[in-house]
Formats: structure tokens, sequence, C-alpha cells
């Protein structure tokens, strides 16, 4: 049953959130906003350059230099604030998430699990914010010897469009918990929920300037804040060359970079492994958010005594996934974040078929005329793939999986290993030895064994080579968002 869209019609002005009030950009221009199933533009939202970028980082730096600010707050002041903006958010849950399925043309039901997995997220750090502590040291000379761990100031939170509220509360939550002031920049094909959020923290009680949110092209608005010199650090999730960029902007004052990048994650399938299980729940690995999830296991490798029977169960799973209009609870696949991103997804599939492989299902548009204005695309199976091809190695970032097939043991981990990315991936085996060999020797910063749950609030995220420096999540976020400053106290008579 489709949500009521009355509520939601019309086109909004949206504005930014700088210095604890609603503005607009310093020069007045903004940009259009489209709902990706159905063309139309939805908002307008301020276009974001450097001008703003400088009064975002400007009211950042004196929230934290206030004697009596955000950066001073006992931890557990900072906690409690948290935890009011976590039960915020959750508290208004329909309204964020209907806002994120017209910005991004995901499912409702994924947006309310985006919005409520970010109110969770604030929670924990509401939790984490009194549980920041240095160490005692033993040292040669007679003293004590003791560190302590302080916030680092202003820092931008530059996020990307395939899970924008949740990837804001992944930055904000650590950053905040640890005592730094923000600049949050959403990215431009989905600002809405951020906006709305940057209002909520006010209404959490979060003094002005605590959090500022800029809206902007990524080359201005999101150079500027990689560039800025007051600054300190810089987190960034978003395709690898961007993140290439930022690091080379932030070269000028030194700051911190934590990146989370690309990735073509692979889920290698052993001959021993639950095949049926493999193939129910699989899926969902690759084309839930539409495929566009740096994580999507979009490399099937599997041992060649089971292939056919994988790669039959895998198509049928798919042909099973429900795609349709975002605002049908019974939807599991929406569109495409837009009809560009759509358009690239197309050209990979053209490319995959030139190289020679068999496309075993999808890569058409639905055949429902009531889809047709969408950016909307059939998941596809690719058979018949080398790892060695473009649809093997490249990002599509869409519905789009490759079935490859391996010998051995060694070979899986090769093939697996065989790209510049390092994010995520799975191991199907009832052998939890052979399991755990391959897991150790997969280089990716998080895996999962016999299931594709591989996030957790609570646990490290982050990856290997070209996928990133730094972990998100659980305690190991703080370390991204705090300096560590050494004391040595001299204890002779």
């Amino acid at each position: 049953m489709a949500i009521d869209q009355t509520a939601s019609a019309g086109i909004s002005a949206l504005k930014m959130v700088i210095g604890g009030q609603t503005v607009d950009a310093a020069d007045g221009q903004t940009f259009e906003i489209v709902n990706p199933a159905t063309g139309g533009v939805i908002a307008t939202a301020p276009l974001g350059g450097k001008a703003d970028v400088d009064g975002a980082v400007e009211a950042a730096q004196r929230a934290f230099d206030d004697p009596k600010g955000w950066g001073t707050w006992a931890a557990g002041k900072r906690g409690r604030t948290l935890a009011k903006f976590a039960a915020l958010i959750k508290d208004h849950t329909d309204e964020l998430a209907w806002l994120e399925t017209r910005n991004t043309g995901k499912p409702i039901s994924s947006s309310r699990g985006e919005v409520v997995g970010a109110s969770l997220v604030f929670d924990y750090y509401a939790g984490a914010a009194n549980k920041i502590f240095g160490q005692t040291i033993p040292v040669t000379k007679p003293g004590l010897d003791l560190t302590l761990r302080e916030p680092i100031g202003v820092v931008g939170l530059i996020v990307p469009w395939n899970f924008p509220l949740l990837m804001a509360s992944w930055k904000l939550g650590p950053a905040l918990a640890a005592g730094n002031t923000c600049v949050l920049k959403p990215a431009s094909l989905s600002p809405m929920t951020a906006l709305r959020v940057g209002e909520l923290a006010l209404e959490a009680g979060f003094p002005p300037g605590v959090i500022n949110v800029v809206t902007g092209p990524g080359g201005t608005a999101g150079a500027a804040i990689a560039a800025h010199p007051g600054v300190g650090k810089v987190a960034f999730t978003g395709e690898t060359t961007t993140g290439q960029e930022i690091m080379r902007l932030a070269a000028g004052n030194v700051k911190k970079v934590s990146l989370e990048l690309g990735g073509k994650s692979p889920n290698i399938v052993y001959a021993d492994a639950d095949i049926e299980r493999f193939a129910a729940e699989s899926p969902y690995s690759v084309f839930d958010n539409c495929g566009q999830d740096c994580c999507a296991r979009s490399r099937i490798l599997v041992e060649r005594s089971v292939h056919d029977q994988v790669v039959e169960l895998f198509a049928a799973a798919t042909r099973k996934v429900v795609v349709g209009d975002p605002a049908d609870e019974a939807t599991e696949v929406g569109t495409l974040v837009s009809f560009k991103q759509r358009d690239r997804v197309r050209d990979y599939i053209e490319i995959g078929l030139s190289e020679g492989a068999t496309l075993v299902v999808g890569g058409e548009a639905p055949t429902d005329p009531a889809l047709a204005d969408g950016a909307y695309l059939m998941p596809a199976v690719f058979d018949g793939v080398r790892n060695e091809m473009r649809i093997a190695g490249e990002e599509i970032f869409g519905p789009v999986v490759s079935i490859i097939p391996f010998d051995t043991e060694a070979e899986a981990m090769r093939l697996a290993n065989a790209t510049p990315y390092g994010l995520s991936g799975s191991v199907w085996s009832r052998d939890i030895g052979k399991a755990l060999r391959t897991a150790r020797g997969i280089q990716a910063g998080v895996l999962s064994v016999n299931c594709n749950s591989s996030v957790h609030t609570e646990a490290p995220f982050g990856g290997y080579k070209m996928s990133g420096i730094g972990r998100e999540l659980g305690m190991s976020a703080i370390d991204l968002y705090t300096e560590t400053k050494n004391v040595f106290i001299d204890l002779r008579p």
C-alpha cells in the first residue's frame, strides 16, 4: 500500500543551518532537488560555496571556543544531549523517512530502517561520551606519565547520497561525543534529511554553531571544507577519486583525514555451504538500495562444482525481488538515485555484454507503465564472467552482480583480493576452519561468515587498500575525532 503523498506535495524552499540560524546561500543561488521515482522537482536548496563554508567554520569555531560552550561541557551532559537528539530523530521517523524516500528513491520501508538506525547510532555515542579516557603509562624516569583524550576542534563531515542520514550519524555521533563542533555537507542529490536534522539538533539543545549544515556541490562547498585552514579534520564517505582529491586538498594544513571509499566486495561460496540459504539471502546483499552500497557483494565467487546450481537458485531469487514505487510498502528495490546514475549502470551492462559475459536475468527497465517515468532498473545477474572484466573490476554502484567460478581455496582468495578495493565481503561454508582461513586471507575490513551482515553500530567499520583510511562505528571511531596528549609529572621530592 502506497503512502499518502498529499502532505509532501509541492516544492519546498530549503535553507542551510549555520550558527543556529536557517539561512540562504551568501549569493542567493539555489539548485533543484529531483524525485528519481517521478523525475519531478520536489525542492530547492541553497547552492553553498566558499563564503558559506567560511561562515559555517567561523560559527563552529566560536561554539568550540566559548568558555561555557560544547567543548567544555561535562561528558555526561554532552551524552544526555546526544540521547535527546537520538530520541527526537526516532520520534520523527515517518517525516524523515518520507523525505529520504522522495529524495533518493529508496523504498519507504528501507528509509524507516535508516532513520531508526541513525537514532541508534546517536544513542550509542550518547553512552560513549563519558567513556573517552586516557591511560597511565609506566616510564623510566621517576614520575607519573598519563595521556589525555581531547577534541580536535572544528571538523568537516562530507557524506554521500546512498545513505544520507545514516552516514551523517556515523560521523556526527563520535565527533560530537568527543566534544568537537561540526560542519556537515550532504551530497547535492540528497540534502533533505541532513537539513532537517540540523534543525532538530537545535531543538535537542545543541548550542548554536555546534552542528552546521552547508549544501552545495562537492567541487565548491566540499572542496572548501577539505582545504579550509580552520578545519582540523575532514571525514568523507564517497567515491575513491573524490577521496583522493580530498587528501590533496587537506594537505594544506595537514589536517587529519578519514575516508570510507569504494568497494568491489566478494561473496565466496564453497561447495559445502548451505546453497539454498545463500541464494535466498544474498540478492539483498547486492540489490538492496538498488545496488548503491559500497559494501554490495557484487562479485559472487562460487566453487565450480556447485556453479550451475548457484546460478540457477540466485537467478530465481533475483526474479522474486519486488521492484516498484518507493512509496509502496511492498517494494523491496526502488529507483537509482538519479537518471544519470541509471544511465551509468546501463552502460556497464552493455560493457559486460560486449566483454562476453552472459546476462542471465534483469538489466532492463520494468515493464509496468506506472514506473515508466522513474530511474528504475531491474536487478541484473551476469554469468560467464572473468575477474579481469570491467564489470568484475570496477565499482558499478547499481543492481548488477557478476558470478565467477573457482576451483580451490587458494584461488578463491586470490580472486577475492585481485581488486584495488578491500572493504567488505562474505564467506559461505559449513567448514568453520576453511571459513576462518578464507576470512583471514581476504584483504578487507569487514567480513561475515554464512550471512551478509557485516555492519554493526558497536563494531569498527572501514576498508583496506583504496577502500579508505580509518575505522568508523564502535569506540574505534572516537580515535578519528580526538587528539592524544601525553603529560609527564615529575614526582621527585
